[in-house]
């Protein structure tokens, strides 16, 4: 089981307790909570010879972090692949289902083939690499902690593209989550396209309930 190191030198590592040879892949989404959009999943491998300094969980990050990190990764890594699982991958399989296919899908588009891939959560896709779930491997994992960067800056710039496409909603402001001015624009609007029909909120909408009835 993984554990943290006591060094209080690396207190943000993960001690694996095994070092393989060979490239180590990084894996995390984004996407899972919104009721719009689709899931973005990232696999980073990085490269020992140009780290990459400040990285962390996305989430701990201010989106201009993110972005100037994003660059770094793209500058620095071995190779960085993007995937993503559609809305109507979403509403068929459900979101555990469709954010798997995504992470299989990043993996798989890796342009150097790792040794091991390391996955943030307790899920693991279907691979043919051996592979782990770490548990807040995006804090923990660096090449975990660059796919959550990679994820999020890429499905950031989706919600701006929906944004585009259909301003009333406010994508660009709540990225899709299920914030009040979000519902107020599907109980006044309805659902447009890029809405997953499986949501709860989104699905009372259709069924002519308030947005608010029930909750993903």
């Amino acid at each position: 089981m993984p554990s943290r190191k006591s060094s209080k030198a690396v207190p943000e590592q993960l001690d694996l307790g095994w070092h393989p040879p060979g490239l180590i892949a990084g894996v995390d989404e984004a996407g899972c909570g919104p009721l719009a959009g689709p899931v973005v999943a990232a696999a980073v491998i990085l490269d020992d010879l140009a780290p990459v300094a400040g990285l962390a969980d996305s989430k701990a990050l201010t989106a201009l972090q993110r972005e100037r990190l994003y660059a770094e990764i793209h500058a620095r890594a071995l190779c960085v692949s993007v995937a993503l699982a559609s809305v109507e991958e979403i509403d068929t399989l459900n979101i555990l289902q469709a954010r798997l296919l995504a992470m299989k899908r990043a993996v798989e588009a890796l342009r150097l083939l790792p040794k091991r891939v390391l996955v943030d959560g307790n899920r693991l896709p279907v691979l043919r690499i051996p592979a782990d779930a770490i548990v807040r491997g995006d804090a923990l994992v660096p090449a975990i902690s660059a796919a959550s960067i990679v994820a999020k800056v890429e499905r950031d710039r989706l919600c701006a593209e929906l944004h585009q496409r259909w301003p009333d909603y406010g994508f660009g402001g709540h990225k899709g989550y299920p914030t009040r001015e979000h519902l107020d624009a599907l109980r006044r609007l309805g659902a447009c396209p890029a809405h997953r029909r499986s949501f709860a909120p989104v699905r009372a909408v259709l069924a002519g309930m308030p947005a608010d009835a029930e909750t993903a």
